[in-house]
C-alpha cells in the first residue's frame, strides 16, 4: 500500500490549516480530500501517485487487495474512507483476455462491480478507466461518448459490460475512456520500438490502424481535474491529434535520433488472437466540456523520451 500525506495534513499537525493564494494575493482554505486508487502499481497508477499533489492519496496494488474479492474491496473502502475511488486496476493483456475469457470478465467486469458496490455502500464517488476497445473500430470520424458499444474482442466486451453494470450501480460515476496508453516504467509501444531499434536496421509496423496516443502523466492530470470538478458520465481522454501505429513509430525513431528504417505494413501480416480496431480516435468534446486541455501527442512523446532517459537531448 502506498500512502502520501498532503501539505495540508502536515500543516494541520502544526496547528495550521493548509492555505492557497488566489490571483489577487488573497488566501483561502485549501481542503484536501481522500482518494483511493485501485491499480496503483500499473503505468497509469504510478503516474497518478506522481501527479496527485494536494490530496490524501492511498494507492493499492494487486498485492494489497484483490478486486475480485468483494469482501476485501468493501473492507478496504471502509478503512480508507475515500471521497473518490479511482479504479485503474484491470487485466489489460488484450490477447491474453482472448484465451482467458473467465479471467477477463472476473477482473475487468466483476472486479469493477465489486468496487462500484463498495463505493455505493460507503457513499464514495467512482472514476472507472475504460477503453476505445468498447467500439467496433469501423467509424471514420472520432467516436462520441454516446456512440453505441460494439466490442469485437473479449477485452473490449469485458470493459463494455463493466461500463453498463457500473452505470446501474453508481449512476453518477465517471467513466474515462482512453486509448494507446504509454508511459515510463513498463511495457508500452514507444518502449518496444526503441528496444527493437537498438538491434534492428528495419522495423515493420502496421499502417492501417488509427488512434490517439495517450501519455500517462497527461491522463493522470486529467483524472485529477475530473475528480476535483465532480465529473459524472462518460468522458473521452487522449492526447490531441491522431496517427497510425506506423506514423507513431516513425516519430519515435525520429525524436530519438535513431537511424532505424520504419516500414509500413498491414494488419493481415501480423495476425493476433484478438482483433484490433481499425479506427479508434475518441472525440475530445466531452473532456473539453470540463475545461480539460491535453497536449498534442508529439509533444507528449517528447516528454516521454525526456522522462525515459533523463538528461537526453530530445529535438
Amino acid at each position: 500500500m502506498k500512502h502520501r500525506q498532503t501539505v495540508a495534513e502536515s500543516h494541520e499537525r502544526d496547528g495550521k490549516a493548509g492555505c492557497a493564494v488566489d490571483s489577487e494575493g488573497g488566501s483561502f482554505l485549501q481542503k484536501s480530500m481522500r482518494v483511493t486508487i485501485f491499480g496503483a502499481t500499473g503505468l497509469l497508477g504510478e503516474a497518478l501517485l506522481q501527479e496527485w499533489k494536494q490530496d490524501e492519496v492511498v494507492g493499492l496494488g494487486s498485492e494489497d487487495v484483490d478486486i475480485q474479492d468483494a469482501a476485501q474491496v468493501l473492507d478496504t473502502v471502509q478503512r480508507t474512507r475515500p471521497k473518490w475511488i479511482v479504479l485503474a486496476a484491470a487485466y489489460t493483456d488484450v490477447d491474453g483476455c482472448e484465451s482467458n475469457r473467465d479471467k477477463a470478465f472476473s477482473v475487468n467486469c466483476q472486479g469493477a462491480v465489486n468496487v462500484a458496490q463498495a463505493a455505493a455502500a460507503c457513499g464514495a464517488s467512482l472514476l472507472f478507466l475504460s477503453t476505445d476497445y468498447v467500439f467496433n473500430g469501423q467509424s471514420s470520424t472520432p467516436y462520441e461518448t454516446d456512440h453505441p458499444r460494439a466490442p469485437q474482442s473479449v477485452y473490449g466486451k469485458s470493459k463494455a459490460e463493466a461500463e453498463v453494470r457500473l452505470l446501474q450501480i453508481v449512476p453518477e460515476c465517471c467513466i474515462v475512456r482512453t486509448a494507446w496508453v504509454f508511459g515510463v516504467g513498463g511495457r508500452c509501444f514507444p518502449d518496444t520500438i526503441l528496444k527493437l531499434a537498438e538491434t534492428r536496421p528495419t522495423i515493420d509496423v502496421v499502417d492501417d490502424q488509427r488512434g490517439s496516443p495517450t501519455h500517462t502523466p497527461d491522463l493522470a492530470r486529467a483524472i485529477v481535474q475530473l475528480c476535483h470538478r465532480e465529473a459524472t458520465g462518460i468522458v473521452h481522454v487522449t492526447n490531441d491529434g491522431e496517427c497510425t501505429w506506423f506514423e507513431f513509430a516513425c516519430e519515435i525513431v525520429r525524436q530519438a535520433g535513431l537511424k532505424t528504417v520504419v516500414r509500413p505494413t498491414t494488419s493481415d501480416k501480423f495476425v493476433r488472437p484478438a482483433p484490433r480496431p481499425k479506427y479508434s480516435v475518441l472525440s475530445s468534446a466531452s473532456r473539453e466540456r470540463y475545461g480539460i486541455q491535453m497536449p498534442q501527442w508529439k509533444e507528449a512523446l517528447r516528454d516521454y523520451l525526456k522522462l525515459r532517459v533523463p538528461g537526453a537531448l530530445v529535438p
